[in-house]
């Protein structure tokens, strides 16, 4: 211990003591996760371990880079040909073939994209942490817009119409405050309200709501201007509110409550030029000598002392064997490999329900929706099967740009899945035209579109697990905690066996958790 102090530090002494079960325990003190380190293999070459991770997907490529920091020896498999997985950016020159035989080619625009998989970033996920350490530039997202449209059904009159964001929050937020106003004035609230509560919440509710002097919602300028006010004697010309029951009965605050999700904050971040740019950077740091793309996985074992994997890579059938695994592939896929795992694994697998999303690219010539409605980035609503339209994050002030004519899950994105590409593009531009005018059908130059339950590879956008209900997580059910041990030597990890299914940061805090468990288990073999 004092030869290793002095060679290599504190720190390297202090790992060995951990490694021999003789440093003070600190198991109690919870910490961030720190990246294994050759110097905790004490008396192992750098490198004597090897690992197979299947997938070049975040939870791959991330488990990668973790244990290359301990010199462990890596081998990623990739059935694709480019690293990212699901998290897929679509620019001019990408050519896809979907599950349906269709086969695609993108003619966007140099410089211009749009992210079919993930395209935005919380602040709070590690994703940005990977985004800093790789060297990876990012922009913001904005994720809200108040010069957006609501466009939703009713039996009201202003059902079909297209109310702008803005406008349709200072109603619903306006007669809200109103009513609650009321019943706390009339003493409805009074068997839960002192005299000075209710005196504070009239004072709450008179600024969230823009009440008048007596209390009521007359409308404002938060609802915005039918002309901008101007100089002099220009004062504008508020729009007018709609009438309670409308507003109540139109529903049309059905999607505030999106914004206010700890994951879906009004400011968001992205990196520029596109997601897949983390994926890259991955690929550069990790070393393209150790990612084998093309690489179908057909079989997974485990084998005395290891794992076997076979694959096909060039039309030629190929094997590989490790003294560990992690699987990262889709877990609905994974029962369709040749493999020797438990009946009650198998089952944990089918357990893992493959959730219908996908979005269309729309490139314009002519960027209408901020030269005519004054609006740069976020998102139009409707109930109409597009679900949103998401306008650009970038070349604000171009010539062009790449709107997302829809992003949609579950059964609103049945009605596009089984569609061929021109079909889905006819459908969302008669949905989109009604919400932003003709000018939606006009100045289209060229589109691509995916659906993630008919992509090879993935056959499915995130999955939902049996019996969690609408949980972002497995919610603890059992065979989501079986997935989370390992198989004798298979490991597995993605969002899937994370409380952030369908994000990034799930499938990173996945594999930071099987890096860990599995360098553990090496330092004290």
């Amino acid at each position: 211990m004092q030869g290793l102090g002095v060679t290599g530090g504190v720190g390297l002494a202090y790992g060995a003591m951990s490694t021999l079960g003789l440093a003070p325990a600190t198991a109690a003190a919870p910490r961030r996760f720190q990246a294994p380190a050759m110097g905790d293999l004490i008396g192992q070459a750098p490198g004597s371990q090897s690992i197979v991770i299947l997938g070049g997907g975040p939870a791959g490529l991330c488990s990668a880079y973790e244990l290359r920091k301990a010199g462990y020896d890596v081998t990623v498999l990739e059935a694709r040909t480019r690293p990212g997985g699901r998290v897929y950016s679509v620019r001019g020159g990408t050519t896809e073939t979907d599950l349906n035989g269709e086969t695609q080619t993108c003619t966007f625009s140099e410089g211009h994209f749009y992210n079919l998989g993930a395209t935005r970033i919380p602040q709070s996920h590690i994703t940005l942490d990977y985004c800093r350490e790789l060297g990876v530039e990012i922009q913001p997202f904005g994720n809200q817009n108040a010069n957006t449209v609501v466009h939703y059904k009713s039996d009201t009159s202003i059902s079909g119409q297209s109310v702008q964001y803005r406008a349709a929050k200072a109603d619903t937020f306006g007669y809200m405050s109103e009513l609650l106003n009321k019943a706390a004035s009339m003493g409805a609230l009074d068997d839960v309200l002192s005299p000075q509560d209710k005196e504070a919440l009239a004072s709450f509710l008179s600024d969230f709501g823009d009440l008048s002097s007596d209390g009521r919602y007359l409308g404002s300028s938060r609802r915005g201007y039918e002309s901008e006010p101007g100089a002099g004697l220009n004062f504008g010309s508020e729009t007018k509110p709609f009438a309670m029951s409308e507003v109540i009965r139109g529903g049309l605050g059905r999607n505030f409550s999106f914004e206010f999700g700890y994951d879906q904050a009004t400011m968001m971040m992205t990196p520029v030029g596109g997601m897949d740019r983390i994926y890259y950077a991955f690929q550069e740091a990790i070393g393209t000598d150790r990612i084998r793309y093309g690489a179908e996985v057909t079989a997974m074992r485990n084998v005395p002392d290891g794992v076997t994997v076979e694959y096909t890579q060039d039309g030629r059938a190929r094997s590989i064997t490790a003294d560990y695994c992690i699987c990262t592939v889709p877990p609905n896929l994974v029962g369709r490999f040749a493999n020797n795992l438990p009946a009650d694994v198998l089952t944990a697998l089918e357990a893992a329900i493959p959730v219908s999303s996908g979005k269309l690219g729309i490139e314009y010539s002519r960027r209408w929706w901020e030269t005519e409605d004054r609006i740069y980035g976020g998102a139009s609503n409707t109930d109409k099967d597009i679900s949103q339209i998401m306008f650009p994050y970038d070349h604000f002030g171009s010539d062009r740009g790449v709107v997302v004519g829809y992003y949609n899950t579950g059964k609103r994105h049945l009605a596009f899945e089984s569609l061929t590409h021109r079909q889905r593009l006819a459908k969302a531009v008669a949905e989109g035209t009604a919400i932003h005018g003709d000018k939606y059908g006009r100045d289209i130059t060229s589109s691509f579109s995916g659906s993630w339950r008919r992509s090879r590879y993935s056959e499915g956008a995130w999955v939902g697990w049996k019996g969690a209900g609408d949980s972002h997580g497995g919610a603890a059910t059992p065979e989501y905690t079986k997935l989370l041990e390992p198989v004798e030597r298979i490991y597995f990890a993605g969002d899937h066996l994370s409380n952030a299914i369908a994000w990034q940061h799930g499938a990173f805090t996945s594999a930071r958790d099987v890096v860990t468990a599995l360098h553990q288990r090496v330092a004290l073999s």
